[in-house]
């Protein structure tokens, strides 16, 4: 058993991956960071035409087409990193080993919650890459000759899923605190007890 431990430790990290920062975590971030980013950005564009005064006020000099071009821009570099995203966060749910004997705050067990959330990544990808080519098809069909670029109805769809990320997220959250999957120091304070009951 005590040789079974060592090699656990040296064949993988002490977050239970091959390398020493998960990257899924990291890659969310920019999934989230990127959509909210167009989503907000396209909305101050919707609102433009109130808001003028302030950034005449601020003496900014900034366009309309401005907040619509970091709304596409940011939208589209969502669709692309999620892929990314999504596979790791696959690959890294294969070389978890999660807890049997913990619930969640949500009263799920660690290999639902890894179900639910791997089944809510590649719905949210499949949500994101709709809305980037919404957001296409009003950037280059529909607000031609436009001076707004997107619709009421594309805002409002991009908080539902926005809500549906934080929901998501919380999963994610869950699996890491209250599960410790990939936590380093959750690991290491799990393979010292193991040690010390070795040892002993």
């Amino acid at each position: 058993m005590n040789s079974e431990l060592i090699n656990q430790l040296s064949d993988l990290g002490a977050n239970g991956l091959p390398y020493t920062i998960p990257i899924h975590p990291n890659l969310v971030h920019l999934t989230l960071g990127l959509f909210i980013i167009g989503i907000t950005f396209d909305i101050v564009g919707v609102l433009f035409p109130f808001q003028k005064w302030v950034f005449k006020f601020l003496a900014i000099s900034v366009e309309r087409a401005n907040f619509f071009d970091v709304g596409w821009y940011n939208m589209l570099a969502s669709s692309i990193i999620t892929f990314f995203t999504v596979a790791a966060g696959f690959y890294e749910m294969l070389l978890a080993t999660p807890p049997t004997d913990v619930k969640s705050a949500w009263g799920l067990q660690a290999m639902e919650t890894m179900l639910w959330h791997g089944v809510g990544g590649v719905f949210l990808l499949a949500l994101i890459l709709i809305m980037t080519i919404w957001r296409g098809w009003q950037r280059f069909v529909w607000s031609e000759d436009a001076d707004r670029q997107v619709h009421w109805s594309y805002l409002l769809t991009g908080l539902v899923v926005m809500f549906i990320m934080y929901l998501h997220g919380t999963l994610g959250a869950q699996m890491a605190a209250e599960f410790g999957i990939h936590n380093t120091a959750d690991k290491l304070l799990r393979l010292g007890k193991d040690l010390n009951t070795v040892l002993k």
